[in-house]
C-alpha cells in the first residue's frame, strides 16, 4: 500500500499489524505492507504503533485536513548521508543548481528540448507553457471548466471544486515524495527550483509527477464527481460512490500512486539527479561507517583518540 491517510482515530497496534479504532470498529493494517502513513486532525498514535512502523521501514507524515498541510514526519531511514552530501554541494554552486533543475525540466517533460543553455528564466518560461496546456487538455477531455489555479492554502472550501480536488491531490503526493526524501536521508527544504520553504524540495520532485498523476486525476474526478449529482449522466461506481471529493480523490491518487510503483521510482529519480555519475540501484548500500572530516584528506576514520604522545612538544 503506497499510503494510507487516517483522521478521528487511534492508532495502535495489534502483533505486527498496526490498528485505526474509532466508533465504527478496529481496522487492522499490516504494517509490512505501508509505504507512508498520513496522519490528519484527530488521530492518536501509541509508543508501541510509532515502534512497529519504525521497524518495518514505513515514513510517518502528520498533516492537516485532507492531508492538504505537512507539519512533521518521522525518522529518516537512511544509513549514509551521501545523498544529503551530494543535495547541499549541488544546490550551493550556481552552476550546478542550474544544471540539476534542467536535468528536472527535461525528466517532468520527456522532451527534445535542448535546455543545456536555458537561464532559470527560460525554464520558467517554457515550464509555464506546458502546463498552461496540460490543463487545457485535462479541461477539455473530462469537461470541466478551468479559469485557474486559484486557491487558498488556509481555506481548503473557498476554492472552485477543480481547484480543490487539484489541493486534494497534489497533498496526497507530496506527502508520498515527502516520505521517501526524509526516508533516503535528504533535507526538505533545500530546494534547486523552489527555495525559501522547509519543503522547497519536496515541490521540487513532486512537480516531477503532477501531469502524468494528479491534474489528470484532479480533471477525471471532478468529472465524474458532477457527473453523479447529474440527473444526465449518476456515473459514480456504486462500490466507491462520490460522497466527498476530496477523499475520493485521495483513492484515486492512491490507487494511481500505487499501480505506478511511484515510491521507487521517486527514489531513482532523487539519485539520479543528485548522484548522476553512479548507476541508481535498488537500494542504498553504504555501510554504517562514521568518519570525521578533514580539511587536507577529506575523512579520518572515527573512534580514534588523534592527541600525540607526547603533548608538552605540540605545536597547538
Amino acid at each position: 500500500m503506497s499510503f494510507l491517510y487516517l483522521e478521528h482515530c487511534v492508532v495502535g497496534r495489534d502483533s505486527n499489524a498496526v490498528t485505526a479504532t474509532d466508533e465504527r470498529g478496529i481496522v487492522h493494517i499490516p504494517s509490512a505492507s505501508l509505504g507512508v502513513l498520513l496522519l490528519g486532525p484527530g488521530t492518536n498514535l501509541t509508543h508501541q504503533a510509532m515502534v512497529l512502523l519504525a521497524d518495518s521501514g514505513a515514513a510517518v507524515v502528520w498533516v492537516g485536513e485532507h492531508g492538504v498541510r505537512c507539519y512533521a514526519s518521522g525518522r529518516s531511514l537512511a544509513r549514509s548521508s551521501r545523498l544529503v552530501e551530494a543535495q547541499a554541494k549541488l544546490v550551493s554552486n550556481r552552476q550546478t543548481r542550474l544544471a540539476v533543475a534542467r536535468a528536472m525540466y527535461d525528466m517532468r517533460f520527456e522532451s527534445d528540448d535542448d535546455t543545456s543553455s536555458l537561464t532559470m528564466q527560460q525554464l520558467r518560461g517554457r515550464e509555464g507553457a506546458r502546463v498552461r496546456a496540460i490543463y487545457r487538455d485535462a479541461s477539455r477531455e473530462h469537461s470541466v471548466q478551468w479559469s485557474g489555479r486559484e486557491y487558498s492554502p488556509t481555506d481548503f472550501a473557498a476554492s472552485d471544486t477543480i481547484n480543490q480536488a487539484l489541493s486534494a491531490a497534489h497533498a496526497c503526493l507530496y506527502g508520498v515524495v515527502h516520505a521517501v526524501i526524509v526516508a533516503l536521508g535528504c533535507s526538505p527544504g533545500l530546494g534547486f527550483v523552489h527555495t525559501g520553504h522547509e519543503l522547497s524540495f519536496v515541490y521540487d520532485i513532486a512537480d516531477l509527477y503532477k501531469a502524468e498523476i494528479t491534474i489528470p486525476i484532479a480533471f477525471r474526478c471532478v468529472g465524474e464527481f458532477e457527473g453523479a449529482w447529474s440527473s444526465a449522466d449518476p456515473s459514480a461506481p456504486p462500490d466507491d460512490p462520490i460522497d466527498d471529493l476530496a477523499s475520493y480523490t485521495r483513492r484515486r491518487v492512491r490507487d494511481a500512486i500505487s499501480d505506478g510503483h511511484i515510491l521507487t521510482r521517486c527514489a531513482h529519480d532523487i539519485r539520479r539527479l543528485l548522484l548522476p555519475d553512479e548507476p541508481t540501484t535498488g537500494e542504498e548500500k553504504d555501510a554504517v561507517v562514521l568518519t570525521l572530516w578533514d580539511d587536507k584528506v577529506g575523512r579520518v576514520a572515527a573512534g580514534a583518540n588523534y592527541s600525540p604522545d607526547d603533548l608538552d612538544e605540540v605545536d597547538w
